[in-house]
């Protein structure tokens, strides 16, 4: 499966944007968006299974991301409102995930695959 971001960018603190994944070469049936900010690891922010729309998302988000399904294009949609300097980071597409232990877990190297990754920056 070949994973394709976009949409990164940079905003003012309270501002939105909406990231995109697009997936070719296979079907997916689960995704997720991951982020790494400088210093920190990185952090499954929220994942999606294809076939039936169930959503997880981190703590840090709840309530302003929303994850969405666009069959059509076989495309997996991160809407984030309301964002904050503290969300600043690289964002990643990632499939297969998993939620184990409350977290979103993305697939170990070779066993899955990894978008190419999009910046948002979040200024104060």
């Amino acid at each position: 499966v070949q994973l394709q971001a976009s949409g990164g960018g940079t905003v003012q603190s309270g501002g939105s944007l909406r990231l995109s994944c697009a997936a070719s070469g296979s079907d997916v049936y689960n995704m997720g968006w991951f982020r790494q900010a400088p210093g920190k690891e990185r952090e499954g922010v929220s994942c999606i299974s294809i076939p039936d729309g169930t959503t997880f998302y981190a703590d840090s988000v709840m309530g302003r991301f929303t994850i969405s399904r666009d069959g059509a294009k076989s495309a997996v949609n991160l809407q984030m409102n309301n964002l904050k300097p503290e969300d600043t980071a690289i964002y990643y597409c990632a499939t297969p995930v998993t939620v184990v232990g409350g977290k979103c877990l993305g697939p170990h190297a070779g066993f899955g695959s990894w978008g190419q990754g999009t910046q948002v920056t979040v200024s104060s």
